[in-house]
């Protein structure tokens, strides 16, 4: 999250995290108006969830795309919602990995990415599908080019077992994933992968900086059968108060001016589908196999029954199973209000009606391991697969006190210990430490 400004005047948006780039274009807006703007970053799939609220605490809203804008807001409380810019999601690929692969060039469908991912020569970072827009946008892009480029995806498609086969062998090539397009950026810069799929202008920024850093630069490949864009609107939340609205309005009218999108296009992004300036050029550069000149022509997003039917496969059925290590804190600094937080955290994870709310209930082959530590590991609690076993971890959780002195690392040790009993290709893991973070 960000604070821009100092002024009186304070403008909060919620706001996909790709916008965490255009920060230095905002700071400059605020300095000159006098007003502040709180910037509070969540996935696109969060904002459409925010929308359904009825106290929604923002003044305006600027998800990844207008898709969950149209899904969300169906109390139709956004106004004036304008594309601030575009831009396609991609892979991009480690040069030396897409030329060997053939890629460089040439134009590239989804099948040839799912060849080379059953060839055991590509394995990719990506978002979930269920928090993110990059993830979401990419995953129907392959839904329609796996069909065959349908008008629109029916429910009727999505029960094709040779569809269903192929999207989990797709999804086999995950090696990481996000909750974020921009946390997706960072952990890749960060680690050690060959491929990553986002948007376009992430692409382009991890590229500045791992040219400043003298290494290898990605190779963005554009699926040409499954093409997703993101149109980043930027829309006010109606509360009726004029003030507020007349301060959005200027906002706006800032992004959109002809000097403004131009620096925006300095960052990557494009403003229209047709071409970037001629000043620009330099940024969408060609030895990256970006194509500024490409014409873009997105797919078509289905129904909104169709669309959460896809994102309920996703996290069910197609994506690669997780594999969680929950580290929870059970010292004594974390009585009270700590130990409550925490309960009610796993509860909206365990519990799978809860779960279902915010599209992260589990599939039949997660693992879900519970580690209760204190000044040592409790015990470690396994369950696999989304019945019993995962709702009577979190009779666990309930019933666990909080007493006694604090390890995290003893417990994150322990974690490790763990994963190594699985074959951790077949799984996304992760450990997550709960913890007040207090040594007692």
């Amino acid at each position: 999250d960000a604070v821009l400004g100092s002024g009186t005047r304070v403008l909060r948006i919620l706001s996909g995290s790709e916008n965490a780039e255009l920060e230095p274009i905002l700071e400059e807006y605020a300095r000159d108006a006098g007003v502040r703007i709180e910037m509070t970053y969540q996935g696109s799939l969060d904002i459409m969830r925010a929308l359904g609220q009825e106290d929604l605490a923002y003044d305006a809203v600027w998800p990844a795309s207008s898709l969950w804008l149209n899904v969300g807001d169906t109390g139709h409380r956004v106004k004036h919602a304008e594309s601030i810019s575009i831009t396609p999601v991609v892979f991009g690929i480690r040069k030396s990995l897409a030329e060997s692969l053939g890629f460089v060039g040439r134009e590239v469908s989804v099948q040839n990415l799912l060849d080379a991912i059953r060839a055991g020569s590509l394995r990719f970072c990506m978002t979930s599908a269920t928090q993110s827009n990059s993830g979401a946008s990419a995953y129907i892009g392959f839904l329609y080019a796996l069909l065959g480029n349908p008008d629109v995806i029916t429910e009727e498609d999505l029960q094709s077992e040779t569809l269903k086969t192929q999207v989990r062998e797709l999804f086999s090539g995950v090696d990481r994933s996000s909750g974020s397009s921009d946390w997706l950026k960072d952990m890749f810069l960060a680690g050690d992968y060959d491929a990553m799929v986002n948007y376009e202008c992430l692409i382009i920024q991890a590229n500045e900086e791992l040219t400043a850093r003298g290494e290898e630069p990605l190779y963005v490949v554009y699926p040409y059968d499954g093409l997703s864009i993101a149109d980043s609107p930027l829309g006010y939340v109606d509360k009726g108060d004029d003030g507020q609205e007349e301060l959005f309005l200027k906002l706006q009218e800032y992004l959109l001016s002809e000097e403004t999108q131009n620096e925006i296009q300095r960052t990557g992004r494009r403003t229209g589908y047709e071409g970037v300036s001629p000043e620009n050029e330099d940024v969408f550069r060609a030895d990256w196999g970006i194509q500024p000149d490409r014409v873009l022509s997105p797919i078509r997003m289905p129904s909104t029954d169709v669309l959460m039917e896809c994102l309920d496969l996703y996290q069910t059925q197609f994506r690669k199973p997780s594999l969680t290590v929950y580290c929870l804190d059970y010292s004594g600094s974390m009585e009270g209000i700590g130990r409550e937080q925490m309960v009610e955290a796993m509860s909206q994870i365990l519990i799978q009606e809860n779960a279902e709310q915010n599209l992260l209930q589990a599939s039949e082959h997660e693992v879900n391991i519970l580690i209760p530590f204190e000044g040592y590991p409790r015990d470690v609690y396994t369950a696999v697969g989304n019945g019993e076993e995962l709702e009577a971890l979190y009779t666990q959780v309930e019933a666990e006190e909080a007493v006694g002195g604090t390890d995290i690392y003893y417990a994150a040790m322990e974690g490790l210990r763990q994963l190594d009993d699985y074959d951790l290709g077949q799984y996304t893991p992760a450990i997550i430490l709960l913890t007040d973070g207090v040594a007692d």
